[in-house]
């Protein structure tokens, strides 16, 4: 039997008004076609202002996947999932906007999470995605060795000192940074990028970590490389392991340009695969520290063997857990309740700019086979337990 069942732990933060307005939204979002149908709807409300829809956005997608508007705001949410034994990683989710003024921004606002999560440990990591930083395209062109013009060679310096700063800030805050992941076409270019800080700053400890997807062919012989490179340069390695975000897109790329499909053919190779990676720190903690973000419940129980089977303690300092807000509370809460490090991505922002966040969210909840069911099964096995 499954230790992630029980109900009274995963919602013991949600009030029963709260879950059933969750179990509503889950249940909107369960047919495919209405949610595409929704976004395309809810895309076109927001770019063009129509009244009432924010709110209603704000009431529902943004109240169950995001923390709050700012910051400040989010920190009652973590402050209340703290005192589960559960962390929280801001997540700045702006998305969509590729102008130098955005991009600093966005720079200045990971600054302030640094600073924000020193000394705090509610806060364990600070995120940011590398397109926050840079234009898509410009990492495109870096990684296939393009010619760069005078202005886009200015333009990837700034890219390049906005990755310098906050990773020096973190370093000097001792707080981790942890790079997301990006699509195959630009992902070359930001691991080099970030292996570079993690050389520089990471020689007593991995401040600078990476994410690596293993729904991606050849992962495991990127990971054993770095191992190399770590060893051979004596700095510790972080990653954080997801399955990955960009399926449909990476396959629908490497057709049209004849490319080799960079993706795990099956959903069991992917996950033989995310597996191979637990096991790949678990035999390398004394370089490697892994943070694995994941909703599958045979990950984590795998993990949770691991660690046991090797006799480490749960809350190993080289070893955490993550899901997303709103989504797998039934995980979080368990490993909270029994002191591993849990924790939350916990997004931010605006309403009107985190709504491409939302929307992805709403899609992966319907694409990803059995989410959608699992949480509504979930919120109905909770609504029931209080009503009798």
């Amino acid at each position: 039997m499954s230790p992630f069942n029980d109900t009274k732990i995963a919602f013991q933060d949600k009030s029963t008004t709260q879950l059933k307005k969750a179990y509503w939204m889950f249940k909107a979002i369960e047919n495919p076609t209405l949610t595409n149908l929704g976004i395309n709807v809810l895309n076109f409300t927001i770019k063009n202002d129509v009244p009432f829809v924010e709110s209603i956005v704000k009431k529902t997608l943004f109240e169950q996947f995001a923390g709050g508007e700012t910051r400040e705001r989010s920190a009652q949410v973590v402050n209340q999932m703290f005192t589960h034994h559960i962390g929280s990683i801001f997540d700045y989710a702006i998305e969509g906007k590729e102008d130098e003024a955005t991009f600093d921004q966005t720079c200045q606002e990971i600054k302030r999470n640094i600073e924000f999560a020193k000394g705090n440990p509610a806060v364990p990591f600070v995120v940011f995605k590398p397109t926050g930083f840079g234009r898509l395209e410009l990492y495109s062109t870096i990684q296939a060795k393009g010619q760069l013009t005078s202005s886009e060679t200015k333009e990837w310096e700034r890219v390049v000192k906005r990755y310098e700063e906050v990773c020096a800030l973190a370093f000097e805050l001792d707080v981790v940074l942890m790079v997301d992941a990006e699509e195959t076409q630009m992902q070359d270019a930001v691991d080099a990028l970030v292996n570079r800080m993690m050389a520089q700053y990471n020689k007593k400890r991995a401040i600078i970590w990476n994410t690596v997807q293993m729904y991606r062919t050849g992962r495991l012989e990127y990971l054993e490389n770095d191992l190399k490179l770590a060893q051979e340069l004596d700095y510790y390695i972080g990653y954080k392991f997801v399955r990955g975000a960009y399926m449909e897109k990476e396959r629908e790329r490497a057709e049209a340009l004849g490319l080799a499909d960079p993706i795990q053919p099956t959903k069991q190779a992917t996950d033989d695969n995310y597996n191979a990676a637990i096991g790949f720190v678990i035999a390398h903690l004394d370089r490697i520290s892994g943070y694995f973000g994941t909703h599958n419940e045979k990950s984590t129980e795998l993990i949770m063997d691991r660690m046991k089977s090797e006799g480490l303690e749960n809350g190993h300092p080289n070893i955490y857990f993550g899901q997303l807000y709103g989504m797998s509370d039934n995980i979080t809460y368990y490993l909270g309740e029994n002191k591993y490090n849990a924790s939350k991505y916990l997004p931010y922002g605006p309403v009107k700019d985190v709504v491409p966040y939302l929307t992805r969210r709403a899609q992966e909840n319907t694409s990803v086979a059995g989410q959608t069911g699992r949480e509504l099964g979930l919120i109905e096995r909770e609504l029931k337990r209080r009503r009798f």
